[in-house]
């Protein structure tokens, strides 16, 4: 081997020309998109077993353990039926607004939990990014697997609220499922997305929940989706409806319930929910692997 590199250095070639002659690459350069993507499904088991250990250890210091799943979405649901549903009154022209809102908050929760704790992954995990070496975007990814196992539970609980308020089980439940997962794609790239900017931007952290509550009142979560028609201008009301998040709450209130006011019907937001699914995802990954060789460096 020395006396080839020394053969080689006689005969002139450059240090990239020699790099290249012996199967060398620059240490951390960035692996091409394929590449990346078969890396990091090498890495599946791994994003598994650290998504369940974050699940658990998120309850760990909790008396009451993971019945916090269950207990923290309805308190939720509580305190908002009682504010906006009791005395703000804005059930008016939804028959059963307890289901409806649930169904917004609990939706609606999956992607506000997913996209805080994505904006921090990185900026959050410094520690296991500079001492082992694995993809990164493993960990926002881990986020909202974390978080997809706690909507399994709360679904769980919704499915009972919407039962006990008097709903009929149809074959339309079924289309929970693919509404769901539209969501959890449209989920991974907003993750992807947030982590690179939130390591870039860590102020993003105490910006986002404010974000997050703007968001919230922008996707029908609290009221009827007919006050966005009769508040809002024509312009202003076009570019709510195409909020991703209301979309998404649509669908599983269609599913779950009957007789509930649409911003459009259910093909079209099939249509547009499908499309930010794939804007969102592909977008957020290519995002996230442009900054690879950036992460837990500075």
């Amino acid at each position: 081997m020395a006396n080839t590199a020394v053969a080689d250095a006689d005969s002139g070639l450059t240090g990239a020309q020699l790099a290249a002659r012996h199967g060398l690459s620059v240490a951390g350069e960035r692996p091409t998109l394929s590449a990346y993507t078969r890396h990091l499904w090498a890495y599946r088991h791994f994003i598994a077993a650290y998504a369940n250990a974050r699940l658990v250890a998120s309850f760990s210091r909790a008396r009451l353990g993971r019945i916090w799943q269950v207990l923290t979405p309805l308190t939720n649901a509580a305190v908002y039926f009682l504010i906006f549903g009791v005395i703000l009154n804005t059930r008016d022209g939804i028959d059963n607004f307890i289901a409806y809102l649930c169904v917004g908050l609990f939706v609606f929760n999956f992607t506000q939990s997913v996209v805080l704790q994505g904006t921090q992954s990185i900026s959050g995990n410094l520690g296991l990014i500079r001492a082992l070496h694995f993809p990164r975007a493993s960990l926002p990814i881990a986020v909202t697997l974390t978080q997809f196992q706690n909507l399994l539970t709360a679904m769980v609980v919704l499915v009972g609220i919407v039962l006990v308020t008097g709903e009929p089980l149809t074959l339309d439940w079924l289309l929970v499922l693919p509404a769901l997962l539209l969501q959890s794609v449209f989920n991974v790239g907003a993750a992807l997305g947030m982590a690179r900017f939130g390591s870039k931007v860590t102020d993003m952290r105490q910006l986002m929940p404010f974000v997050m509550r703007t968001w919230m009142y922008a996707s029908g979560v609290l009221y009827s989706v007919d006050n966005f028609a009769r508040h809002l201008p024509g312009w202003a009301q076009a570019i709510v409806e195409a909020n991703p998040l209301l979309i998404y709450i649509e669908l599983v209130r269609h599913a779950l319930m009957e007789d509930i006011p649409l911003t459009s019907t259910a093909p079209q937001l099939w249509l547009v929910g499908t499309i930010w699914a794939l804007i969102a995802f592909i977008g957020g990954y290519v995002y996230f692997w442009r900054g690879e060789q950036e992460y837990g460096r500075g």
